[in-house]
């Protein structure tokens, strides 16, 4: 029997999320989980400053004497733009890193130099081989999975790692937080599999992995953060953040530029989300995003359903989009269209190490519970 189609009626999650339940009155079990677990992370209050500060005083700590106290990674989006605007305000001294993932957009790149000259900080640019970026892209495409942003996720994450490793840095500062953030759909696989990555490109790749910069389970769950003390911290869970201040703000400081869309800094996370989602999945990453903002109380529920009544892209929009992506890629349109009528896969059909991230969580919360604090990160 093919359940019916439902919307929550606190948030705009629907049944297209995987795994999604309702309770009685309609209330959905994603919203349910921010208000009985995610929002207990989450402080834009008088205990976020304090917190905050103690964050600060501690960073400073574990950096003195060293050219910088922390790391933080620059995409030209407006969380990392505003937590270096923030950064700079509370005299933190980050190394600015910027991975350059071949799909920058022109006033990402351009918000990313006006953000650094302004705030004085150290820039350093990754260039990923872009030969082996779009062949392991190509391979995710006919591939067929739903999570297509993996690869720029997790080079970004693997960048910061190592190079706060090789730098002796002991925090990271994320951009990422529960008032824009706080609901997820369950169809994002965890994009630090570099096993899930390695076997679709064995699959469905032409080469070897060679230059592409990854981080294994080992790593990333066990000896950066336990044997070399790095640790991922999130300073906008500690203020009363708010997206839409934080771009005025920007705007009025370093002359930001807004490109539209949550994530839209990348061309192929916004073609990914805005078409290739939706086309092939029926998912409408929008959903999410004004849910996080509707539990926050940045938006009423009435405004996202309006939202959502918007077209996800202009057509003339879509197939400019698409046209830049194809000669990026350097296939035909033909090719394009073909490859978004492949058979689509989940990432459980390849190898991955889901039952050890499982694993790794379950023991997370174990050690928890048993401290009382928060490991690997603050929030």
């Amino acid at each position: 029997m093919v359940e019916s189609y439902q919307v929550c009626i606190r948030c705009v999650m629907d049944s297209t999320d995987p795994g999604i339940g309702f309770d009685s009155s309609g209330i959905c079990s994603r919203c349910q989980e921010f208000y009985d677990v995610t929002r207990k992370g989450w402080f834009p209050n008088e205990e976020g400053a304090r917190r905050l500060k103690i964050m600060i005083e501690e960073i400073q700590l574990t950096g003195k004497g060293r050219p910088y106290d922390c790391i933080l990674g620059l995409s030209g989006g407006v969380d990392s733009s505003y937590v270096a605007l923030k950064a700079k305000e509370w005299g933190l001294r980050p190394l600015v890193v910027h991975v350059d993932g071949g799909w920058d957009r022109e006033m990402a790149v351009e918000n990313v130099q006006r953000v650094v000259k302004y705030c004085d900080f150290e820039l350093f640019t990754h260039v990923v081989d872009w030969d082996e970026m779009r062949d392991l892209q190509l391979a995710y495409l006919r591939a067929g999975v739903a999570n297509q942003d993996v690869l720029e996720d997790h080079v970004f994450n693997a960048t910061l790692y190592h190079h706060a490793a090789r730098n002796k840095i002991r925090v990271i500062l994320s951009g990422g937080n529960i008032a824009t953030e706080g609901i997820g759909p369950r169809w994002m696989y965890n994009p630090m599999d570099s096993i899930n990555i390695r076997a679709i490109n064995r699959q469905y790749g032409t080469s070897q992995l060679r230059a592409f910069t990854t981080i294994g389970f080992f790593r990333y769950y066990i000896w950066y953060p336990l044997a070399k003390g790095i640790r991922i911290v999130r300073p906008l869970n500690f203020i009363p953040y708010s997206m839409e201040k934080a771009i005025a703000e920007l705007q009025a400081t370093v002359g930001w530029r807004f490109y539209g869309r949550k994530h839209g800094e990348s061309l192929f996370t916004k073609l990914f989300q805005n078409y290739y989602l939706p086309t092939r999945f029926g998912y409408d990453k929008r959903r999410p995003h004004l849910s996080s903002l509707i539990v926050s109380g940045q938006m009423s529920r009435d405004e996202a359903l309006c939202r959502l009544q918007e077209p996800l892209y202009k057509q003339d929009e879509l197939e400019s989009d698409i046209a830049l992506v194809c000669k990026r890629l350097r296939i035909t349109h033909s090719d394009f269209d073909a490859l978004m009528a492949a058979p689509i896969h989940q990432f459980s059909d390849f190898a991955n190490q889901d039952r050890f991230f499982r694993w790794m969580k379950y023991v997370q919360r174990l050690l928890e519970r048993a401290t009382g604090r928060r490991l690997r990160i603050y929030s």
